[in-house]
């Protein structure tokens, strides 16, 4: 008998990454958010603060390989750690106590490898700590409140919607690149279905999950949707700058786990900042 054909490997869509891939890594890692969410609130700031320690890796690794940058691996990880878990009872004090000893850590640490390129090592490593994890922390505190695992999840349905509808659009009909020199491949008609999905899943999200008035929720996807396409911008930039294409390779069909957050960490901070407006505790 003869052996059977081995299947064809999965080819990149039209956006140019394995869709089958991305689809089945994205439901997994929605799953262990909802799941964490759902059995207890303080599961979700363990799930943020791991988020937060591989992406720190990821982009650590790609400012290395990309510019030779050393960034102050201990003190920006062991001071990610304390700006996520002191958020949870002492909201942004805590975080900013955290943030600070964390750049002192930072300044002092680099001294080891004496004054060549010392500027730059140590811009890097702030700069690494006040992306990842400083925003995090705010996806922390939005499950302080009582009802703090519904604004979660409407942090996350809102950042995702965003994103489905603009890949979907941008595939189908884009036509009109929105930063051609930053990501090619983003056009104002992905913006377009960003805005719409983005603004549909923040009115219901809102209204559902957490009573707030319809208008209330338009503007809380409206503004995911700005901070989540300005973020995926801001990572494309760096990404560009260093030479990369992806900040790592563990996710199949994403890239690195920071490939991932790049929406999810600004729009954390956005999502704090509109709830704690519209829907005061």
């Amino acid at each position: 008998m003869s052996a059977a054909a081995p299947e064809p490997p999965s080819r990149p869509s039209r956006a140019g990454r394995d869709l089958r891939a991305a689809i089945s890594v994205g439901l997994v890692l929605g799953a262990a958010v909802i799941v964490s969410l759902l059995m207890l609130r303080q599961i979700f700031i363990g799930v943020v603060a791991a988020a937060a320690a591989v992406s720190t890796v990821e982009l650590a690794g790609a400012l290395k390989r990309g510019a030779g940058i050393r960034v102050s691996m201990l003190p920006v990880l062991l001071g990610g750690q304390l700006m996520i878990w002191l958020s949870w009872p002492f909201g942004l004090r805590g975080v900013l106590v955290a943030f600070t000893i964390t750049t002192l850590g930072c300044l002092a640490w680099r001294f080891r490898l004496g004054v060549d390129g010392y500027l730059r090592d140590v811009s890097a490593s702030v700069l690494t700590a006040a992306y990842v994890p400083m925003f995090a922390a705010f996806a922390a505190m939005l499950v302080g409140p009582e009802d703090g695992a519904f604004r979660a999840l409407c942090f996350m349905i809102g950042v995702v919607a965003s994103d489905t509808g603009g890949y979907a659009c941008g595939v189908l009909l884009g036509r009109h690149p929105m930063a051609p020199s930053i990501s090619p491949k983003k056009s104002w008609e992905g913006f377009a279905g960003s805005m719409l999905t983005g603004v549909l899943a923040g009115a219901l999200s809102v209204s559902l999950l957490l009573g707030g008035e319809w208008w209330k929720g338009v503007l809380f996807g409206a503004a995911l949707v700005c901070s989540a396409t300005l973020g995926d911008l801001m990572e494309s930039v760096i990404k560009r700058d260093l030479g990369i294409k992806d900040m790592g390779n563990l996710l199949p069909g994403h890239g690195g786990l920071m490939d991932r957050m790049d929406s999810l960490l600004p729009s954390a901070v956005v999502a704090w900042m509109m709830l704690f407006w519209l829907l005061p505790q």
